[in-house]
């Protein structure tokens, strides 16, 4: 028997009721202030039924007043976009004092959810599960996908106390500091929730743990988890590169900005590969052979000194429109051509520094960036500045045509703009100055500190004219801003090498052929096939594509023959000592079809081959003492 509601009870449920009925709209969304948020967050995550592919979240916020506004992380620092992935949460039910809330989604803004409070409710305990894609063997747990966070104050300054369960006798490694363990309990020290979602957690069943600089104040540790006891296990060797990163790194920009860092490392064939930059850690995703086989750990070479170089590049120094007081705000993407193209250029040249690669295995991989940035057909329409400001929509386009639409290109050819800065100051200066001396100018300073430092393209400007003078924006933009079929960048000439091709491919090339299961013609016919003979780009307007080679079509036959990478290969090989054209049996969907394509230039690959002046690209690649 349900007695009745006193008429004020009565009349506040009913006033809540309305309310959420209503459209919620961003205009009722708060700025945030820069002040401390009344309380501290806790967020307990539970990974003990990851089998299930499920995490178990419970979160409790203080909150006051009538109303409270949750957000869930929208705009995840180096994503580039709005890419939080809150479709994943399931399952969320919000309680005050024991008793069941309703809530709202934002109309307008979608990762906000409104909540009314009714009286005596000074904090709400949230529940949910993650619908987490998870392996057998291991975690890696982000915890911007785990966690919501009050409305209108900086993350920074919002207190979260969190802790984990973690799967039954599994070791972990965080940037986060341990306040204490119980078991597979895990409870870290209070820390801002914008550090929070900055230090992720990786947990695992085969885990080992190397010091990369021992005897140092550096404190770093690379962590790796996979697959395979076999795969987490680096040799001798191995360790002593990336050891010798950390001191090239440090030689480089004269101060590090980290309490202590750490690599978290998933060395599996299960996961994407990929990094994603952290402060005081990494989250790395590599093949779960990039320590068992020498080819495949030199052809990933550069991806930890990457995400290491994003400290001082990225999170330590950011660009101003990158920076924001939480993560609701959008993020401006125009200055990526130096925090992700500049982190690049100086993860290829520590690579080389620290002998993870050699200077010919660096030579090898400009050769080939150098080969895919001058065949990009996109670039008669669109900027490489374009590429940056653009970054956000990229995930909304359908596949194919990559050559010609042009995606996250401020990564290589921000590469290959970086090192034309650095050999024409080089020239500039008779040798006398290098870009070297731009990083201890801008990220050598502050030494320990991870407060974030701000930039604009003008500090850029400024920093370089300080080094060697000269108009530095003009030559930024017109590098920046070119359209047309030329590439603008010249520092390969200008480190004095030139690109050449021909019929041999590198290694780095049959490396990534095997790797992505796919057969690169890009710089001879044009076209770049799976393994399953599916073309998955195309330069436009190139005589294969002119043809009917675009990409999604399946090639059947090539000449008579069934479909294989070999048969592809050789048939090109064969076209350059006859005029007969190549014959395609090719299948678009259910439709079957014959093409011709009538090219005899042969198999093409790139490389560097020493020009006229100074080797300034050996210079670079020299480690500093």
């Amino acid at each position: 028997m349900r007695l009745p509601l006193r008429r004020a009870t009565l009349a506040a449920a009913v006033a809540s009721a309305i309310a959420l009925a209503a459209p919620a709209t961003a205009a009722d969304l708060p700025a945030a202030v820069d002040q401390p948020y009344p309380g501290n967050l806790v967020l307990h995550v539970d990974l003990s039924d990851a089998a299930r592919h499920l995490y178990h979240v419970r979160e409790t916020i203080p909150v006051s007043g009538n109303h409270a506004i949750l957000y869930y992380p929208k705009w995840i620092p180096g994503v580039h976009g709005p890419s939080g992935p809150l479709a994943n949460v399931a399952g969320f039910v919000v309680t005050g004092n024991g008793k069941r809330l309703p809530w709202r989604r934002d109309l307008q803004e979608m990762y906000a959810f409104h909540v009314d409070l009714p009286a005596g409710v000074n904090a709400l305990e949230l529940s949910f599960d993650y619908l987490a894609p998870a392996t057998p063997s291991y975690i890696p747990l982000s915890f911007n996908e785990v966690a919501f966070y009050p409305a209108g104050y900086y993350s920074s300054r919002i207190t979260v106390e969190p802790s984990v369960k973690l799967p039954a006798g599994w070791k972990y490694a965080s940037a986060l500091e341990t306040a204490a363990q119980s078991g597979d309990e895990v409870r870290f020290k209070p820390v801002s929730f914008e550090n929070l979602v900055d230090s992720p957690l990786m947990t695992g069943k085969h885990f080992t743990r190397i010091d990369l600089a021992p005897g140092q104040d550096t404190h770093v540790h690379l962590n790796i988890t996979g697959d395979t006891a076999a795969g987490v296990k680096a040799t001798d060797e191995q360790i002593a590169k990336q050891r010798s990163l950390v001191v090239q790194a440090n030689r480089l920009f004269g101060a590090h900005h980290y309490a202590h860092y750490d690599f978290l490392l998933v060395t599996s064939d299960h996961t994407g590969h990929f990094g994603l930059e952290h402060h005081q850690s990494s989250d790395d995703r590599l093949f779960a052979n990039f320590f068992t086989d020498a080819d495949v750990n030199v052809a990933a070479g550069t991806l930890l000194p990457h995400e290491y170089i994003h400290s001082w590049n990225g999170k330590f120094r950011r660009p101003a429109d990158l920076w924001t007081p939480s993560f609701a705000e959008p993020m401006q993407d125009d200055l990526l051509w130096v925090y992700e193209g500049l982190t690049d250029y100086w993860a290829g040249v520590l690579t080389a520094r620290s002998g993870i690669w050699t200077t010919a295995q660096w030579r090898d991989s400009l050769a080939g960036i150098a080969a895919d940035m001058s065949a990009r057909t996109g670039r008669s329409w669109r900027s490489l500045q374009d590429t940056a400001d653009g970054i956000p929509l990229t995930s909304r386009g359908t596949p194919g045509w990559t050559n010609y639409r042009r995606s996250s290109d401020y990564y290589p050819e921000g590469q290959l703009l970086w090192l034309d800065v650095d050999t024409k100051i080089r020239t500039l200066s008779n040798g006398k100055h290098t870009l070297d001396e731009f990083a201890r100018a801008f990220y050598g300073m502050d030494n320990g500190s991870y407060t974030p430092k701000t930039y604009t393209f003008d500090d850029v400007i400024a920093t370089l004219n300080g080094i060697q003078p000269y108009d530095w924006a003009s030559f930024l933009r017109e590098r920046l801003d070119a359209t047309g079929d030329t590439l603008p960048e010249h520092g390969i000439e200008g480190g004095g090498w030139k690109l050449v091709y021909d019929d041999k491919p590198t290694p780095f090339v049959k490396t990534a052929e095997s790797l992505r299961k796919t057969v690169n013609l890009a710089y001879s016919l044009g076209i770049q096939v799976s393994d399953k003979g599916v073309i998955t780009d195309a330069q436009w307007e190139g005589v294969a594509a002119k043809a009917g080679l675009v990409p999604g079509v399946t090639l059947v036959a090539i000449n008579g023959k069934d479909y294989s990478a070999q048969v592809l290969k050789d048939a090109v090989t064969a076209a350059k000592s006859n005029s007969a054209p190549i014959e395609f049996l090719i299948k678009d969907i259910d439709d079957y079809s014959t093409v011709k394509v009538d090219y005899h230039g042969g198999l093409k690959y790139p490389h560097l081959v020493r020009a006229d002046g100074k080797d300034l690209i050996g210079d670079i690649a020299t480690p500093r003492k």
